[in-house]
């Protein structure tokens, strides 16, 4: 029995620190691009995911909105801020060209909220590159990465972007 106590007391501190090192779980901040050419539509056509609650707390700190973002107190104004974040923090270019696109609007998914984006009017055949660059929560996160995946004409690219390098380049 005495034997028994003694074990006790030398295996509860190792039981302890091993529970609490997986208790904290550690946040991962990532984002899923995804844009792919429709030939039929002749566009390329863009979801970005990100974390409800990174971009929540990016609405907040950098524009000073309560946001409130997936609730029915959801301000009215949300919109309009993401798609001014996009502007200032994802770009692409074609043959070392900016390219306007449209924002078209965003839906949630469980505790994502996937962002909308079209470059209309494309022709393909006529661009040799392309090269995305994708800054969105890098400026709240320093340990951001933005996972960026292209489609076009069968080819596929992915690009994992950082702080230190958020530029992809690919040929077309």
């Amino acid at each position: 029995m005495r034997t028994l106590k003694k074990a006790r007391k030398a295996v509860l501190p190792l039981v302890m620190l091993l529970l609490l090192s997986f208790s904290s779980a550690h946040k991962y901040y990532v984002s899923v691009t995804n844009i792919a050419y429709s030939g039929d539509d002749r566009a390329f056509q863009i979801t970005s995911r990100v974390f409800i609650d990174d971009l929540d707390r990016l609405l907040k700190e950098r524009y000073g909105i309560e946001a409130k973002l997936a609730t029915p107190k959801e301000s009215k104004i949300a919109d309009e801020y993401i798609e001014k974040y996009f502007r200032s923090k994802f770009a692409v270019e074609f043959d070392g060209e900016p390219v306007d696109y449209d924002f078209l609007g965003k839906r949630y998914d469980t505790d994502m909220v996937i962002c909308y984006l079209e470059i209309p009017n494309v022709k393909l055949s006529e661009k040799k590159s392309m090269s995305v660059q994708n800054e969105v929560l890098m400026d709240l996160f320093d340990d951001q990465q933005n996972i960026v995946h292209v489609k076009w004409s069968g080819n596929k690219k992915s690009f994992m972007l950082i702080r230190q390098n958020n530029k992809g380049m690919l040929n077309l």
